[in-house]
């Protein structure tokens, strides 16, 4: 063969076996972060679990910023703090009067708003984002069966939401994402991630959306906060006087506690 044929066929041997090393390394890589990313756990009343829906739509469009596709729980601040969410808005009559009393306490939360409310009422998108809150994608529909529909459907209640919400914001970035009723699955979260927003659970489901009374809201709170640090109220789909009443009570009396304010974590604590 000759030295340079014998050179040339060691060369093609170890390019060979670096090809081979890389393959494996890769489909090891793969399926590790397939496995971490389809982490979160929950149900609808404390923390949101994923439903499975129907793979084999084409991916959506990929963001800057990759975000986890696990349903995010805790407090950035970790410790003592706990995150104050806010659902099903904007609506003019409420979203003042939480806005308000989120100034008055000097609390940050995060708005996960319907898009084509948002796109209603864009005065009150651009001041929640003023103020210094976060933005949280909900859907177009907020429809609670949306795990049982295609990948395209998700695809487009959320993608669409999106948009809705950063237009009204004049840009602002959303950053998380809600699914209605905790109606996840592996594709809204990798759909929601992809797209730049942490999928957003919660501990606390104060079921203020049912009515209870200010007294039961509350006491939902002090009874569950034991279960993590973020904390489910509604500003949108009814009357919702009880939740700011609850509010006026809840926010002093966490500070009491000797807990902060913080927001949902996005990659890692």
């Amino acid at each position: 063969m000759g030295l340079k044929g014998t050179y040339t066929a060691h060369m093609a041997v170890a390019a060979s076996a670096v090809g081979i090393s890389l393959a494996a390394w890769g489909a090891t890589a793969l399926t590790n972060t397939e496995a971490a990313a389809r982490a979160g756990t929950g149900s609808h009343g404390t923390a949101p679990a994923e439903r499975d829906g129907k793979p084999g739509q084409a991916p959506p469009p990929v963001s800057k910023v990759r975000m986890p596709e696990g349903i995010a729980h805790a407090a950035e601040a970790g410790g003592t703090a706990v995150n104050i969410t806010i659902d099903d808005g904007p609506d003019p009559r409420w979203t003042p009067q939480i806005l308000d009393i989120l100034k008055e306490h000097r609390v940050k939360a995060v708005f996960c708003m319907v898009g084509p409310r948002a796109r209603e009422h864009p005065d009150l998108v651009k001041r929640v984002v003023a103020e210094g809150h976060r933005l949280c994608d909900h859907t177009i529909s907020h429809d609670t069966t949306m795990d049982k529909k295609s990948v395209a459907y998700q695809k487009q209640q959320i993608l669409e939401a999106k948009k809705m919400i950063e237009d009204a914001a004049g840009g602002a970035t959303v950053e998380y994402y809600r699914a209605p009723g905790g109606a996840f699955t592996p594709d809204s979260r990798r759909i929601a991630a992809l797209s730049g927003m942490r999928p957003l659970g919660w501990n606390v489901d104060t079921k203020d959306f049912e009515l209870p009374g200010t007294a039961a809201i509350v006491g939902t709170v002090k009874n569950e906060l034991s279960n993590g640090p973020t904390i489910l109220f509604h500003d949108g789909g009814g009357d919702r006087a009880q939740t700011v009443a609850a509010l006026r009570q809840v926010l002093p009396w966490l500070k009491e506690q000797g807990r902060t304010f913080s927001f949902p974590v996005r990659t890692t604590p």
